[in-house]
């Protein structure tokens, strides 16, 4: 850790704003986070949603953005991962759902493999804004969560929010998801994301 990682940490711990992971560990920072007590400002609804077999993500690299696709109703969490046990999955595939007020739900444990990209689940997080983006626009409320935990998540795991780590689900898989209307909006998602980091 070098003088000004010791110095911003020391900052944040004495104002009491967040507990870093570097200085809790990972496991407890990741428990305080998923059960609603938030990180960096960033608070996250708990669901208490029970899983099939799941197993630990060994790196994380990247995020991937989603959107529900099929409606443009406010589905929660809960809804989402009944559709996905319903498919024989293990629970809900993303780590967070935004809905359509903002409000952040967890989804699969934080450090668990998603379900949520062919291919490159082992080493990202899921995002899943909710409503057809095909169709419709997200709300403001919506991606004024998906910067804020965007960077949070950045910050977790030690990593820039970028072009080149925050992708559309579009980006690996023949899938219209996230929709266009977010997918054009995600440059301006990565750089207020990048502005909060």
């Amino acid at each position: 850790m070098n003088r000004r990682q010791f110095i911003r940490r020391a900052a944040i711990l004495g104002a009491g704003i967040a507990v870093l992971p570097g200085i809790l560990g990972r496991e407890a920072a990741e428990a305080a986070w998923q059960s609603g007590g938030g990180l960096d400002g960033v608070s996250v609804r708990p669901t208490y949603l029970s899983f099939r077999s799941l197993w630990n993500r060994t790196t994380t690299d990247a995020i991937i953005v989603h959107h529900i696709g099929n409606t443009n109703d406010d589905v929660s969490a809960a809804t989402v991962h009944r559709w996905h046990k319903q498919n024989g999955w293990a629970g809900i595939g993303y780590h967070f759902l935004i809905r359509k007020d903002g409000t952040i739900e967890r989804g699969r444990p934080m450090g668990t493999i998603g379900a949520h990209c062919y291919g490159e689940n082992d080493h990202t997080i899921g995002v899943n804004l909710v409503g057809n983006f095909e169709e419709y626009m997200p709300e403001p409320a919506q991606i004024a969560s998906a910067k804020r935990l965007i960077a949070a998540i950045c910050r977790f795991y030690g990593f820039a929010p970028s072009a080149d780590t925050i992708f559309g689900h579009r980006d690996f898989n023949a899938t219209a998801c996230p929709g266009q209307n977010l997918y054009d909006l995600l440059p301006d998602i990565i750089d207020g994301a990048a502005a909060i980091y």
